[in-house]
């Protein structure tokens, strides 16, 4: 948030500024689904619905889930919620209990652990490193399991590092939890902008791998409908009626135009749409590749969801905040330094999203270069901090 402070007056003062730090899509919803919403929004008697969403809408979302990955979901089990925000936060109001410790990786969303914590949860975030590829792992949360540990959540791809869990590991992690008689949160928010198997398949979603996980996604990224706070969660069939009443209670439903307007989300002119978008994103993220490695700044683990790539800033001697910070002042380019993600990568680290056009992405990283090329880098030798003779990347 600072940042965007600090680049929005920038941006008052005249200068341009080339915003990295976005994690919103910048495509908008597909031509089919504006056009369903300005018919929506015709004038028509629009009143609240039922708080689990639209009957039509969670059937979609079913069909949904047996069209793209091959299984079959009860629409019964299905939630539409406020965002994938709300889907979180009517979860959490569910399995955390005061006292409850849940396991989370480092790094990770903050407001994921923000949510847990409101309802008396005590997160414990498990450091994770590149041979991991930045996310939890079997041994990992078996070795941090403790007397109180009642869940494990995980967000595959993951916001920071555009990363995500091999689908052995993530049924093995599910496994675990559930012969320990906890729960699990699977974030599938960016699991559709995954790269696709040599089939072109969608890799696997949680729901296949264990019956009784609880899924959360949203129509924000993948479908573009940034900003209309609309997601689902998929719940074991005993916990809908509990969410149905805390629903009712937190913000009585989600937003009907839009709850109307997504049906269209589904239709494959909308879906096409989605799929090309994805493509264009691949093609951004072979740009930053190629750029922060012309630069000198490592992608540890390259992502394969999301739009975004977590860089190692460690060999130009900034943390990631002095780097964000100085990158804005002295490039402006608009970044988000690790420590926002966690504390075990998060001074070494900073995300960069790719959700800009690539004429942007361009701009940036010829800023980026020239930035880091005027930094003094600390060298590996007796400590000793020199120009740029050296390197300072063992």
């Amino acid at each position: 948030m600072e940042v965007a402070k600090h680049a929005a007056m920038l941006e008052a003062s005249g200068h341009h500024i080339v915003r990295l730090n976005v994690d919103e899509p910048g495509f908008g919803a597909p031509p089919v689904v504006r056009a369903a919403m300005c018919e929506a929004m015709d004038g028509r008697p629009m009143p609240s619905t039922a708080a689990l969403g639209r009957p039509a809408l969670r059937q979609a979302i079913a069909g949904f889930y047996r069209d793209e990955h091959g299984i079959e979901v009860d629409p019964a089990r299905v939630v539409v919620t406020a965002g994938a925000s709300a889907a979180l936060v009517l979860a959490a109001a569910v399995l955390v209990e005061p006292g409850d410790e849940v396991i989370i990786a480092d790094p990770s969303h903050p407001g994921d652990r923000q949510i847990i914590e409101s309802f008396g949860g005590i997160v414990r975030l498990v450091p994770t490193t590149p041979e991991t590829r930045f996310q939890l792992d079997t041994d990992s949360v078996r070795t941090h399991w403790t007397k109180q540990t009642r869940g494990v959540m995980v967000a595959t791809p993951s916001n920071p590092t555009g990363t995500s869990i091999p689908t052995g590991e993530l049924a093995a992690i599910c496994r675990l939890a559930r012969v320990h008689g906890a729960w699990s949160i699977v974030d599938e928010v960016y699991l559709e902008m995954s790269d696709r198997d040599a089939d072109g398949r969608v890799p696997r979603t949680a729901l296949a791998l264990d019956p009784d996980v609880v899924v959360i996604n949203s129509f924000s990224k993948y479908f573009g409908l940034t900003g209309w706070r609309l997601g689902w969660c998929v719940l074991p069939e005993e916990l809908v009626p509990v969410v149905e009443r805390l629903a009712q209670n937190y913000y009585v439903c989600a937003s009907a135009p839009a709850q109307e307007a997504a049906l269209a989300c589904f239709t494959p002119e909308a879906l096409q749409v989605c799929e090309d978008r994805r493509v264009e994103y691949a093609a951004r993220r072979a740009l930053v590749l190629d750029g922060l490695a012309r630069i000198g700044l490592p992608v540890p683990v390259p992502p394969d969801g999301a739009f975004y790539c977590y860089f190692d800033v460690s060999g130009t001697g900034l943390t990631s905040w002095q780097f964000c910070e100085r990158a804005l002042r002295e490039a402006h380019v608009a970044l988000t330094p690790g420590r926002d993600f966690g504390t075990h990568s998060g001074e070494t680290h900073v995300r960069l999203s790719y959700t800009a056009p690539q004429s942007d992405l361009r701009e940036g990283l010829t800023r980026l270069l020239k930035f880091v090329a005027g930094l003094p880098v600390r060298s590996t030798v007796a400590g000793s901090t020199t120009g740029r003779t050296t390197t300072g990347r063992a």
